[in-house]
C-alpha cells in the first residue's frame, strides 16, 4: 500500500530514457496505477523477424533483465548467432544477442499465428513476470521515416542503427497512422478515470509524435481533463540519450529544454500542461513558466535506481498540485 493508492496514470514511452522512469514509477505504484503505453513506430522487420525496440527496452526494464551498460538488449547477453551471421556474410548491423532472438522469435510466431500485437505483448510480460501493464501504442502497422538533407528518407531504424544518426534530418513521416488505431490498451487507459498523464523524457519527435499521432489520441487526451506532464529529454543543452539534440539543431530549433517546451506548445498548444525540467536548466524556468506550463525544477538525469524513483516521486507529487 502506499501514498498514491486508487489512483491511475498513463505514462507514454519511448526505448532507453522513457524506460528509466517508467521503472521509477512502477517502484512507487501498484500494478494497477500504472499503464505504459510504448511507441511502435520503431518497429521494423528484420531478418524475417518482427522487432519491437522500444517495448522491449521497457520490458527489459520491468524485469530487471536490461543490459544496464547498454541501457538496451538483455543482460549478460551473449553474441554466437550475430558473428555466425557475419561469418556468412549476412545484415548484421542490427545487433541482436541471443537472448533477444528468442523474444523476437516468440513474437513473429505469434504474429504469424494470428496473434494481435498487443495479445503478444501481454504473453511476454506475463512471461517476465512484470506486473504493471505495458501495451503498444497500436496494434496496426506504423512506421517511422526520416527525411534527410543528403541522401532521401530512411527507416527509422536504418538512420538510427546502420548509419549512426549520422544523416542531417529535414522531417519524419509515420507510415500508416493515418489509418491506425489506439491499440485496445491504451483505448482503455484513456476511458477509465486518470490522475495524470506523463510524456516521459523520450524523443518528442520519434518517439513521442507517433503516439500522439494516431487519430482520436489528441481527443481522447484533452477530454481526460487531467494534468498532462512532460519530462524533458534535454539536460544542458543534451540529449539523455539518442539523437534528439542533433535533430533540433538541425531543424533550426534551439537545443535547450526551453526549445523542447516550445515544439510541445507549438504542435499541441494547450494540451501539456506541466514541464519538468532538470536543476542544470533552472536558469530556463522563467520562459518556459511564460509559456503558460507549470513548471518543477529537479534532478532529472537518472543513472541509479534510486535516481529514478526519486524523480518518479516528484513527477507524481507534481502532478497531486496540478489536479483540479
Amino acid at each position: 500500500m502506499n501514498s498514491h493508492s486508487s489512483k491511475r496514470y498513463l505514462a507514454l514511452s519511448g526505448g532507453v530514457g522513457g524506460a528509466k522512469i517508467v521503472l521509477g514509477l512502477s517502484a512507487v505504484l501498484r500494478s494497477e496505477e500504472l499503464t505504459v503505453v510504448a511507441n511502435t513506430g520503431d518497429d521494423f522487420e528484420h531478418l524475417g523477424l518482427h522487432i519491437c525496440p522500444d517495448i522491449d527496452t521497457v520490458l527489459y526494464s520491468l524485469a530487471d533483465w536490461s543490459n544496464k551498460e547498454l541501457g538496451w538488449g538483455q543482460a549478460e547477453e551473449s553474441w554466437t548467432f550475430l558473428g555466425a551471421l557475419k561469418r556468412l556474410g549476412g545484415e548484421d548491423w542490427f545487433s541482436l544477442g541471443d537472448k533477444d532472438m528468442a523474444t523476437h522469435i516468440l513474437r513473429t510466431q505469434m504474429l504469424r499465428s494470428g496473434a494481435s500485437l498487443s495479445e503478444v505483448i501481454e504473453e511476454l510480460r506475463i512471461k517476465m513476470r512484470v506486473a504493471h501493464r505495458v501495451v503498444p501504442m497500436s496494434d496496426d502497422r506504423v512506421r517511422t521515416e526520416v527525411h534527410c538533407k543528403k541522401g532521401g528518407t530512411l527507416s527509422f531504424q536504418h538512420y538510427f542503427v546502420r548509419e549512426r544518426c549520422k544523416p542531417e534530418v529535414s522531417g519524419f513521416n509515420f507510415l500508416g497512422v493515418k489509418s491506425a488505431k489506439p491499440s485496445p490498451g491504451f483505448l482503455s487507459a484513456l476511458s477509465g478515470s486518470l490522475n495524470a498523464v506523463f510524456i516521459c523524457p523520450s524523443n518528442p519527435f520519434v518517439s513521442v509524435a507517433p503516439i500522439l499521432k494516431i487519430p482520436g489520441v489528441l481527443e481522447r487526451l484533452r477530454a481526460v481533463k487531467v494534468p498532462i506532464i512532460v519530462v524533458s529529454n534535454i539536460v544542458g543543452g543534451e540529449a539523455i540519450k539518442g539523437p534528439a539534440a542533433k535533430m533540433m539543431t538541425e531543424l533550426g530549433m534551439p537545443q535547450t529544454a526551453l526549445g523542447v517546451a516550445k515544439h510541445y506548445v507549438k504542435q499541441y498548444g494547450d494540451l501539456i500542461t506541466g514541464f519538468i525540467i532538470d536543476t542544470a536548466d533552472a536558469h530556463l524556468e522563467k520562459e518556459i513558466v511564460d509559456l503558460g506550463l507549470e513548471t518543477i525544477v529537479t534532478k532529472s538525469v537518472m543513472v541509479t535506481l534510486k535516481d529514478k524513483v526519486a524523480l518518479a516521486e516528484e513527477v507524481l507529487a507534481f502532478a497531486t498540485t496540478l489536479e483540479a
